[in-house]
């Protein structure tokens, strides 16, 4: 039965092939306006992950909420002794930790100068954010403890101070904290990343970066207000960063709400929900459109029905029940909208995909979401068809055959 109905439904639309699409059109567009807009935001939300994961994930900043307190006090600032001391403590759940220290100014070679950001990191940075070292070496343990002034730098950075990607051994000048240094470059590195990457850092100009011990930016004093930590991979980030807040808190005196606890994964939620609600917001307008085509749907029924007329008659002259009848015309409209749904479909992910191949960016099209879509279309089908199936159903079958 439902075989011969849809089969009835194809006969139907063919008759009629340019009422048909236009009847179509409506559906079309919302239902690939839904699926472009969604796929758009799940591709946003995948980049988004991907960018976050090769920042690091587990990655966290803590520090006293200083401008909550009255009370402010100079214990409150965090020790390197203090740092060895949660290093033992929390073992392999640390991953890696230092004083989150750095410094910008201008660093000079020769006639040469470069606006220089200093990143302070330990030995064991490498683990957390591994680069492809091409000249030279990485920092080691003996440039953390004796506060060498040892530098790695990136090959972009090289060629705008030096002039050369290969760097190693010469030394660039800068006036840190009222102090005249000299760096030597241990180190070369160069670090791929994406397009997406690269548009979210935004353009670095004509600056430079290093990485450098981070004992030397805590130098002399040795007191910092931020610990830049990772937690290993393994652990229940959740139950990690919160037994960390409330060891800090202990140590120093404070209630755990009196220290802040800043997080990749805190920061990735809050886009990922942005991004959704967006994609949701964008999408419900979106789908307005397919209440027009559900309007459009209903009027071509309607007119269907009334051409129709005297075939409904002979259909229920010949035994056909109002269910039958009522089931055809559902079939039709419910076919015609799933047909404008599929084509939707076909047209919002290929645009989609067409546009990720252009910008080198991997789309993502969730297979439930066009499942959905052709699946919600057919039943707006059945939902503005239900009044003039309805009608054709209830219609008097000798009036019908009366009807010219």
């Amino acid at each position: 039965m439902l075989l011969e109905n849809m089969a009835m439904a194809f006969s139907a639309i063919r008759a009629n092939k340019m009422r048909s699409i236009l009847t179509m059109l409506g559906i079309v567009i919302g239902i690939g306006s839904v699926i472009s807009i969604v796929s758009i935001g799940d591709t946003m939300r995948s980049m988004f992950a991907d960018l976050y994961k090769d920042v690091g994930i587990t990655q966290g900043y803590c520090q006293i909420r200083s401008w909550m307190i009255d009370d402010f006090r100079q214990s409150d600032y965090f020790t390197l002794d203090e740092m060895e001391r949660i290093k033992e403590v929390f073992g392999d759940e640390l991953a890696y930790i230092d004083s989150n220290a750095v410094f910008e100014g201008d660093a000079t070679f020769g006639r040469n100068k470069v606006r220089f950001s200093l990143s302070g990191v330990d030995y064991n940075y490498q683990d957390v954010q591994p680069v492809n070292v091409i000249y030279g070496r990485y920092l080691n343990q003996g440039d953390i403890l004796g506060r060498r002034k040892n530098a790695v730098l990136d090959v972009d950075s090289a060629m705008r101070m030096f002039g050369t990607e290969n760097a190693v051994g010469l030394s660039f000048r800068m006036t840190v904290y009222g102090e005249v240094q000299d760096y030597t470059v241990v180190g070369v590195y160069r670090k791929d990343i994406s397009p997406f990457q690269k548009l979210m850092m935004g353009n670095t100009g004509e600056g430079g970066s290093a990485l450098i011990p981070y004992t030397i930016l805590t130098w002399p004093n040795d007191y910092f207000g931020v610990y830049h930590i990772y937690a290993a991979d393994n652990v229940d980030l959740n139950d990690f960063f919160t037994r960390f807040t409330n060891y800090i808190a202990k140590i120093k005196g404070r209630e755990p709400e009196q220290i802040y606890m800043y997080t990749a994964m805190d920061e990735l939620g809050s886009i990922d929900q942005m991004m959704g609600g967006l994609s949701a917001a964008v999408g419900g307008i979106a789908a307005i459109s397919l209440i027009v085509g559900g309007i459009g749907i209903m009027n071509i029924m309607l007119v269907s029905v009334t051409e129709r007329t005297r075939e409904i008659g002979i259909r229920k002259a010949l035994g056909a029940k109002t269910r039958d009848v009522l089931i055809q015309f559902l079939t039709e409209s419910a076919t015609l909208s799933a047909m404008g749904g599929i084509i939707g479909v076909l047209i919002g992910a290929g645009l989609v995909s067409l546009g990720g191949l252009a910008l080198g960016v991997p789309v993502v099209i969730k297979p439930g979401i066009v499942v959905l879509a052709v699946g919600f279309s057919a039943v707006v089908g059945i939902f503005f068809g239900l009044y003039p199936a309805s009608k054709a159903a209830k219609s008097d079958p000798i009036d019908a055959l009366r009807y010219e």
